[in-house]
């Protein structure tokens, strides 16, 4: 047992269409379509739940207890509130991020009509030439934030023309840059990253299937998750036959935490918790013995996929595995070599019996 051979154009590749896949909660079909279809062209089983999550199986020797790895992909956005007199639109965001991170975005506002209509975030006064130093007193919140759509909108008379409503969704740009030094910034890096992590893991155990037969102990799920950045995340969409729970999600790199953009990060606790102390030792000892470098962290303001699936009651061990991530919510930046260090985590994982068997 050894990690599976990764494909890393493959997984800077897919990363790549998932985050151009504009995907904020609420708004997933375009990116679920596009992970099915991946699926199928790996050639691995899925399915889809009533409320649009997908869940995929790769075939062990025995199907139960079987085991689960999951990530989301949705990520946060935006929603029109109000048509404005001034024919802006006032908003609301999906998730939980800051305004602040909102100014100046560009954006894709999607209407119920069939058009996408780009245009900015903007604070009200945002021209330094007619405000002067006005621009810089100005409180950040959502109440402070407009959309201004590039079109000849007025007033809301014009809005409603065009196709506007109240409850349109709004996409956010990710402005990808993949580095040379392996960099990666992007918004929406969380939790896109991790769906490719998973997909990478997939792509290799499946490679390792066709060229040297590899046959996993015990049934894995891969499952993605549309409703993570909102609350609810896995809370429906586990077997009831899997025992373990490992999430993909992004570790905090910031001052007073100890993730790196660097080496896997294995999660002790989150807001909610302790997670499983076997499961997250044992994934801990497949760093060891294969050489995969890693780093423990204890997160306050988290919650992921495993909080909602054990709050939905499954009787299930969790774990939560990360690639270290600065501007969490924001600007975000992550480094290859963590998603190199995961995917070598899991392709090693999927490899090994379950904790319980039986």
């Amino acid at each position: 047992m050894k990690p599976l051979a990764l494909d890393k154009s493959y997984v800077l590749d897919i990363l790549t269409r998932l985050l151009n896949t504009p995907s904020p909660s609420g708004y997933t079909d375009r990116v679920v379509a596009l992970v099915c279809e991946e699926l199928e062209r790996l050639q691995v089983p899925f399915e889809l739940t009533r409320r649009g999550a997908v869940r995929a199986t790769l075939q062990g020797e025995w199907p139960t207890p079987d085991r689960a790895l999951a990530a989301h992909l949705d990520t946060l956005g935006a929603m029109v509130k109000e048509l404005k007199p001034n024919g802006r639109l006032r908003i609301a965001p999906i998730g939980h991020w800051n305004a602040r991170f909102a100014e100046g975005a560009r954006v894709t506002l999607f209407t119920d009509g069939g058009a996408s209509l780009r245009g900015n975030i903007l604070p009200p006064k945002a021209s330094g030439h007619t405000f002067g130093p006005e621009i810089d007193d100005q409180p950040c919140s959502w109440d402070h934030v407009e959309l201004r759509v590039d079109a000849q909108l007025e007033n809301a008379a014009d809005l409603r023309r065009a196709g506007i409503q109240v409850g349109d969704f709004i996409a956010v740009d990710t402005n990808l840059e993949i580095n040379d030094n392996g960099y990666i910034n992007s918004r929406h890096l969380d939790d896109k990253a991790g769906v490719a992590v998973l997909l990478g893991m997939v792509q290799a155990v499946q490679a390792a299937k066709r060229d040297s037969g590899l046959m996993l102990p015990v049934s894995c799920h891969v499952i993605f998750t549309i409703t993570e950045e909102v609350g609810a995340g896995a809370s429906a969409v586990l077997p009831p036959s899997v025992a373990e729970l490992v999430s993909v999600d992004n570790g905090t790199n910031a001052p007073g935490q100890n993730s790196r953009e660097f080496g896997a990060t294995l999660a002790m606790a989150d807001m909610t918790g302790p997670f499983d102390y076997h499961l997250t030792r044992h994934l801990q000892g497949l760093c060891k013995t294969h050489s995969i470098a890693f780093q423990r962290d204890v997160f306050r303001y988290y919650r992921s996929d495993n909080a909602t699936a054990l709050e939905a009651g499954n009787d299930v061990r969790t774990a939560l595995v990360c690639f270290g991530i600065d501007a969490s919510h924001g600007y975000e930046r992550i480094h290859w070599d963590a998603l190199e260090s995961l995917i070598a985590l899991l392709s090693v994982y999927v490899q090994t019996p379950p904790l319980t068997f039986g």
